[in-house]
C-alpha cells in the first residue's frame, strides 16, 4: 500500500508551547523584560528581522537615546491629555518675540535655542510632553560652564548629578552608558565642562525627537497665526 504525503496545516500546539523557548528573546534583552521567553518560532524556521540583531550596529546610539527617550515619556503621561497646562516656573527674562523672530524658529533649531523667548514657549511645549527635564538640564549646563569659582563648580556639578544623571532622580534625562561612564569618572574632579557630551547628547534629542513635533504644535502654530495678523494690521 503506497503512503500518502500529508501536506496540509500543521495544527498548532496547545497552550501556545511553540511560542516557548529555552533562551531569552532578543526583545527581552533589549528591553530588560522576559525572564523565560525566548524568541516566537515558526515550523517553517523563519529567520528572524535582521534589524532586530543588528541595529545596535548599522545605527548611531541617538537611536538608543530616542526610544528611552519615548518610553519614558510615555510612563509619566497623564491618564487625560486634555490637562490644563500650568504655568512654567523661572522662565528666562526675555522681551517679547517680533513676529520675524517667530517665524524664524521654523528655520532652524539653532535659531530657536538660541533666542530666549524661544527657549521659554519650547520648554512650554516640552512640558506638555513630559520632557521639561531636558531644557531644564540644558539650562543647568549652561549656567554651569559660565562658572568660574571652583567650589562653586562643584556644588553645581553635584546638584546637576543629582537632579538629572542619578538613576535615582524623577528628573533623570536619557543618556547612553558611554556618556554616563565619562561623567561617573569626572565628577570626581568636576569642571565647567563635565557635563558637555550630555549637553550635545539632550541638544541632539531635543533636535530630532522634540524639534519637529514643536513645529506642529498648537503653541507654535498659534504664536504664529498671531503674529501674522499683528503684522498685517501694523
Amino acid at each position: 500500500m503506497t503512503d500518502v504525503l500529508y501536506t496540509g496545516p500543521i495544527p498548532a500546539e496547545r497552550g501556545g508551547e511553540l511560542a516557548m523557548g529555552g533562551g531569552r528573546s532578543e526583545t527581552s534583552a533589549l528591553s530588560g523584560t522576559g525572564g523565560g521567553r525566548g524568541m516566537t518560532t515558526t515550523h517553517n524556521s523563519q529567520r528572524p528581522n535582521a534589524c532586530c540583531f543588528c541595529w545596535c550596529c548599522c545605527c548611531s546610539c541617538s537611536c538608543l537615546t530616542v526610544r528611552n527617550e519615548e518610553e519614558r515619556r510615555w510612563r509619566r503621561r497623564r491618564t487625560s491629555q486634555d490637562t490644563k497646562m500650568e504655568t512654567i516656573p523661572n522662565c528666562e527674562a526675555c522681551t517679547k518675540p517680533s513676529a520675524e523672530e517667530i517665524r524664524l524658529w521654523s528655520q532652524s533649531f539653532d535659531k530657536l535655542m538660541k533666542n530666549p523667548a524661544g527657549r521659554n514657549v519650547f520648554r512650554e511645549f516640552l512640558r506638555t510632553e513630559y520632557s521639561e527635564e531636558n531644557m531644564l538640564f540644558w539650562l543647568a549646563c549652561e549656567d554651569l560652564k559660565q562658572e568660574i569659582n571652583k567650589s562653586a563648580v562643584e556644588e553645581k556639578a553635584r546638584s546637576i548629578y543629582e537632579d538629572y544623571i542619578s538613576i535615582l532622580s524623577p528628573k533623570e534625562v536619557s543618556l547612553d552608558a558611554r556618556v554616563r561612564e565619562v561623567i561617573n569618572k569626572k565628577i570626581q574632579d568636576p569642571t565647567p565642562h563635565v557635563f558637555e557630551d550630555a549637553q550635545l547628547q539632550i541638544y541632539t534629542l531635543m533636535h530630532r525627537d522634540s524639534y519637529p513635533r514643536f513645529l506642529s504644535s498648537s503653541i507654535y502654530r498659534s504664536l504664529i497665526h498671531g503674529g501674522s495678523r499683528t503684522s498685517s494690521e501694523s
